[in-house]
């Protein structure tokens, strides 16, 4: 679990400094997850595609930051869309600093 810790840290930081806002940084790791388990076997195009539906219009994942994502999914335990309704209302994710201690939250 610790792994998945410092992944979800590095995600976030990635999505910050690629100049998401922070409050909306969980909507979009739900959305990303869906998007993910939605599409078997799915690759980066058909993300991208499906965020853009779900009206991620203004941001485009890159390859490293999907990467990243896939990882921090796996060290979740998240395989499948069952698993990502109580993963995303943890309460580390609906705080101002999604887990982190305030010292290493994103800024």
């Amino acid at each position: 679990m610790e792994n998945s810790k410092k992944l979800k840290k590095l995600l976030i930081t990635r999505l910050d400094q690629a100049g998401m806002e922070r409050s909306l940084i969980p909507g979009f790791i739900r959305s990303l997850a869906n998007s993910v388990f939605i599409i078997p076997h799915v690759n980066l195009w058909d993300v991208n595609e499906r965020l853009q539906y779900l009206g991620w219009d203004n941001f485009k994942l890159d390859y490293h930051t999907f990467e990243l994502a896939m990882a921090f999914f796996d060290a979740e335990g998240l395989h499948c869309l069952e698993n990502i309704k109580d993963f995303m209302f943890d309460k580390s994710f609906l705080n101002g600093t999604f887990g982190m201690k305030k010292s290493h939250a994103v800024n």
